[in-house]
Order: structure tokens, then sequence, then C-alpha cells
């Protein structure tokens, strides 16, 4: 039996299925098109934005670092470009074998994979890090033919800094290296702005006034929006803002006056501070040994590095800064001035010196030991009498002392535009309750204020305070703080911005008081019977001195010194003050020579020609140069000649192909460039 179909039924249940698929269709058409909307009319600006960045990418431009320039010109840093073959870690499967493989194209030296180990330690896998430097144009097209088989390897140009004259004023001028991650931590504290300024800078200053002016050499990082491709290759360059190059700094060290100090000094250790004591600008800044910049700017290697960490002399070391010393007989004559200023003698008041001081028991010894006869304060100077100020610095007392030579700059901080300044000591019953723990340690002896009068005992200052105080004394106690930067230069030289020295408050001294420390100064180089009156026998001017003698060990009581049997590392310093001329200072200046005995004979020199120089314009001959580095000369030996006929030593390399130029011309006699002169100098100082 057929059964018959319910035909209208069916019908309805298929106009059901279609209304409720036709239903499903518009809620799913619906439900794209309220998205639709919703990514195109809410979401526009937002979705706009990001294909805008997935197509556009935005490339720091690290600007030109500033040049930096002695007082007449003379370029002491400066950029070249180079070509570096880079390897981005993150993009590469296996480091050691990619970096054999690049060994067979482009040389790489044991040397260059230590340091590009060092860096990969320090930097993250995504950062491109140099395996090879300063390519040549052939290793570049060597490896360009085979750059398909290396991803995640590519060639870049770079700018390096160069320090044209090696190692001459490396401790004041410092040196550039990468950023480390102690840095890079640091800059998380940095404001914003600061922060995207150094975006892709990978180098900063270190060192010197590369460190501290930083903020004046980096410049200004600028842009470009690049179009990429899908595959993130540039296409064209959209929008571009230029880097603002860093300004410039003109020192206020004349650059052939530090070489010719560097020079006398020879291989002898030591320091030298020359400062103008009508402003507070340095002449010279020297440390010795010191160092060639050059080697840290790309990453110093392990055998360089372990060279000039390890030697005994520390070049390293910035002496002029941080090398505290015990000032000797320098001291004198501002433990003279005190003793005037204070009430503690006259300048015709004397003693008879026997040649010893005794002190509870103690027998404090003069170097001389049958003694000076009658001394008054001048002779106390000119001949040096230690018992004159063994005596001395048992009235005066080591808190009054203190007192006075704390505005002087003893013990302080200067403020120099250098970081890493040492304080020294300056002594004080609250400076030992300080120092030591132990109570019996903590109490101040009387015994222990003698040795202070010939600048001993817990005396230790730095050069730079010795400089300073010498330099107040020449000015009759006007102060200024020492500063190394004499100006400040934008690239195109529309702003130049003069950092006159900070002027200090004035030390009231009577003038009379200060006449008599000066004639007494001026004795040492003028009397016949002043210790380093044969150094300035037929000088051209009158310079007001100071020798001195610093003990750097200890001598039993009944025994002779003698330098022959003692260690060279154990024998005194030699130390020498001065100021020029006498009745109008240019000039005041301090050196010490590690080891070198008797300041009048290794010291005092070096200071002879340093005034000659700055004074008159005379450089000394080759033979005394060779002889003061010897500690062999007195008075000038053989002709002097005028200092502008002589080449600076040393002469510029241009570090992209490690060839040697012409010896730089001296730029001291040259009056000052015009702007355009100016400008090009720039340019030319960053090839």
């Amino acid at each position: 039996m057929t059964e018959l179909r319910n035909v209208e039924r069916e019908i309805g249940r298929f106009r059901l299925r279609l209304v409720a698929a036709a239903a499903f269709v518009l809620f799913a058409f619906g439900l794209v098109g309220a998205r639709l909307v919703f990514l195109q009319v809410y979401k526009h600006d937002e979705l706009y934005t990001q294909a805008e960045n997935n197509r556009i990418t935005v490339v720091p431009v690290v600007p030109n670092r500033g040049l930096i320039l002695d007082r007449n010109g003379v370029v002491l840093a400066n950029n070249y470009s180079a070509y570096t073959l880079e390897i981005t870690p993150s993009k590469v499967d296996d480091l050691d074998a990619t970096i054999d493989k690049l060994a067979d194209i482009v040389p790489i030296e044991q040397r260059d994979r230590r340091r590009f180990k060092r860096l990969l330690e320090e930097s993250k896998s995504f950062e491109s890090l140099p395996i090879r430097t300063k390519l040549t144009d052939e290793e570049v097209a060597r490896f360009t033919a085979q750059r398909f088989r290396f991803p995640g390897v590519d060639i870049k140009a770079r700018l390096f800094r160069n320090y044209p004259l090696g190692e001459v004023g490396s401790h004041l001028i410092g040196y550039i290296g990468r950023i480390n991650q102690a840095e890079k931590d640091a800059m998380d504290d940095w404001p914003d702005e600061q922060v995207t300024n150094y975006r892709g800078t990978e180098y900063i200053g270190k060192l010197g006034v590369e460190q501290s002016y930083e903020s004046e050499l980096h410049g200004t990082t600028g842009f470009e929006e690049m179009e990429t491709s899908a595959t993130g290759h540039p296409v064209r360059r959209l929008k571009s803002n230029p880097a603002v190059p860093g300004n410039a700094l003109v020192m206020s060290i004349d650059i052939k006056l530090q070489a010719l100090v560097e020079q006398l000094f020879g291989d002898r250790r030591g320091a030298l501070v020359a400062i103008d004591p009508r402003n507070g600008e340095i002449l010279a800044f020297v440390s010795k040994p010191n160092f060639d910049p050059n080697l840290f700017v790309d990453g110093i290697d392990q055998e360089n590095w372990k060279a000039l960490n390890e030697s005994p002399d520390k070049p390293l070391l910035n002496r002029a800064l941080r090398g505290v010393y015990p000032p000797g007989s320098t001291y004198k004559p501002f433990m003279a001035l005190a003793a005037l200023e204070l009430g503690k003698r006259t300048p015709q008041q004397a003693i008879s010196d026997p040649g010893f001081y005794m002190f509870g028991g103690h027998k404090f010894r003069d170097d001389k030991p049958e003694g000076h006869g009658y001394v008054d304060m001048y002779r106390s100077i000119v001949a040096s009498c230690d018992t004159y100020y063994f005596m001395l610095a048992g009235d005066l007392g080591v808190d009054p002392i203190h007192d006075f030579m704390a505005p002087l700059g003893f013990g302080q901080i200067t403020g120099i535009d250098l970081p890493g300044e040492l304080r020294g000591v300056l002594p004080s019953t609250e400076w030992k309750r300080n120092a030591y723990r132990r109570k019996e340690a903590q109490k101040w002896y009387a015994g222990e204020t003698i040795s202070l009068g010939i600048g001993q005992g817990y005396n230790s200052f730095t050069m730079l305070q010795l400089a300073n105080a010498v330099s107040t004394l020449a000015a009759g106690g006007q102060r200024y703080k020492p500063h190394l930067v004499k100006a400040i230069e934008s690239a195109d030289l529309k702003e130049v911005r003069k950092t006159v020295g900070e002027e200090l408050p004035p030390l009231h001294w009577k003038p009379q008081d200060v006449a008599v420390i000066h004639r007494a100064m001026a004795g040492v180089t003028q009397d016949q019977s002043g210790t380093a009156y044969k150094v300035f026998v037929n000088a051209g001017y009158v310079a007001g001195g100071k020798t001195g003698t610093a003990q750097v060990i200890g001598i039993a009581q009944d025994a002779k010194y003698n330098a022959k049997a003692i260690d060279e590392r154990h024998r005194d310093h030699a130390l020498f003050e001065a100021f020029a001329p006498v009745d109008h200072p240019r000039i005041a200046l301090a050196l010490v020579v590690e080891n070198g005995g008797w300041g009048s004979g290794a010291a005092a020199p070096i200071a002879r020609r340093v005034l000659d120089y700055v004074l008159q314009g005379l450089y000394p001959s080759d033979e005394d140069i060779a002889a003061t580095q010897r500690g062999e000369s007195v008075t000038p030996i053989g002709t002097q000649r005028p200092a502008d006929s002589v080449p600076l030593p040393g002469t510029t390399i241009d570090a992209s192909s490690n060839a040697l130029l012409e010896p730089i011309t001296p730029a001291a006699p040259v009056p000052p460039a015009s702007a355009p002169q100016r400008v090009a100098m720039r340019e030319a100082g960053t090839r």
C-alpha cells in the first residue's frame, strides 16, 4: 500500500529551514558588517597607525661627536668613518661556525674573536655586534659577493673616534668606549628625552673631558622614516630630521706645552699642573706615564689591557688628579704665611738652628746636619730650613694649621671639570677621630704636629691642589675654580659659550704679609743661597719658587739617607712649585717627579723650561731635553729655539688607513682663526 506524502507539510519544513539558514547567513553577515564598522570606524585611527608603523620604520641617525681642540685650535679628538663587519647573534644559528666561514673571506684574528665574545656577554642577542672593524675596500667587496651565504651578517658604515696625538694629554682628554650593561642600567633613570637622544648610540665618554662633557659632545640624534617592503628592506625615504653634531670643546690647554712637559719627564713617573692665576685656566695638566686612548675606542684587546693594568708604573692612574703626595718643603711658604696672618711670627723674628729640633725626647733632624745658623723667615724659605718649621708647627698647632690651609684648597675638592678627583688628607684632630676606629689611634699627639710643618706626616695632597694653592698665593688671595674647557662652540660656530672660571670669595690676607712670602720665594730663584738659584740663572724674568723633597719611607733616627742603597721606588719624591713673573703672575705651577730625589735637581729644571716657554716663547734644545729627561740638567743646555719654529711633537694618525701624515704645524703663535676657517677645521676634523 503506497504511503501518501504530505506535500504541504514538507514544503512548510523546507521553508522553515530556508528561513533559518537565511537568518543565520544574515546574522553572520551582520557580525562581519559590525566587525567591519568597528574596525573601520571606531578603531580606524589606531589601526591606521599600526599599519603605517608596519610599513614605515623610524631609523635613528647618530650625530657626529663634537671635536676637542686646544686653546690654539689644534685638533685633539675628531671622527672618521669606516666599514665594520657585524653579526646579529639572534639571526645566526651557529656563531662559531659562521665566524670560521667569515674568516675565509675576511681576515679575523684571535683578538677580534675575544673582543666579539666580550661584547656578546655585555649586549643583548638582537643587537648588531662588530666582529671586524675598519675594513678595506677590497674586504668589503669580497664579503659583498658572498653576503647571500651569511644571514644575520652585514656591513655597516660607522663613525670612529680618533685621537691624532696619541698619548699626548690622554688623561685630560680621556676616551670613549662602547656603552656597557652598567651604563645601560644607569640610563633607565635618565629622563625620557635624554634616553631617546641616545637611540642608536653605542659609544659614550669613559674618562676625562670626553666623560665630563658628554652631554655637550654627544649632539642631538636625528631620524629617518623609511618605507619598507614586506621583507623589511627599505624602499624609499619618506621623511628625515637630520642629526645635530655635538658641540666642540676648546680647551684652555696649550697642547704644545703639554707635549713638551710630557717629553721632559721622559720615562719618569710624576705629574705637573700649570694654572693661569688671573682666571683659573689650566695651561698644562700632565700625568706620566700616560697611554694611547685610541686603544680603547674599538675595545681594547686583552694583551694591551693587561700591559696597562698590571704595569708597576700605573699608566692608567691620573697622577695630577688622583695621585696624592706629601708636599714636602713646598708647604713652607704657606706655613710662613699662616704664621704671619695668625700673629705667631714676624718676618724679622729669627732662631738659631743647630741642625735638629728636640721634642718629647725625639730628635727631628734638619737636612743640613750642622744647621743653618741664624734663620729668619726669609732665610727659612730661601735655604729651606726644616728646624724653623718644626718649631713653627708646634707653636701653631694642628687645628689652626688645618683651618688656615683648608681655604687654600688643601685636602679639598677643587671642583675641576674632570671626574674622579681625590680629596687627599689635610689632618686635624677631627679628621683623625673619624679616620681610625681604635680609641687609642684616634687621639692626636703633639709630636705628630711637628712634621706637618715641613709637609710630611699625614699631609697628603694632589698636584692639582698644590698648584691651585700656589695660584691663590701668587694672586694675593684671589681664588678661581680651576677649569680645563675655555669655550664651547656649536658645529656651525653660530653659538660660542665662554666658560669663564668661577671666581671664588677671596682670602683677605694682609698685602704686606703676602709681599714677605713673594719676596722670599723670589729669593729661592734669585738669591745665591737659594735652593733653585742655579736652575734660574740668566732667566729673563723673576720667578718665585720653592723646592721640596718628600720622604716615601721612614728613616731611623740615627740612620743616614742614602738613595743609592734604597730601592728606586722607595727614594724621595722631588717637588717644585713656582709662579712668574713675581710682580704680575701669569702662570703658577706645581710638579712632582716620583722618587726623583732633590726637588732642585729633578723637578725645578722642568719648571724652568715651562716658564721659559710660557713667558718668553722659548723651546729647549734637543740636547737639553735629553739631559732633563735623565735628571742631569740645570740651566738650559745649548741654544733655545723660538717655540713657533718647533713642530708639535708627534704626528697626526689617520686611523682609517693607519698612514702617518705630515707633522702638525705648531699652532701656539697663530692668531685666532676666523669663523669660516674654524668651520672648515671642524669639517676637516671629521673625515
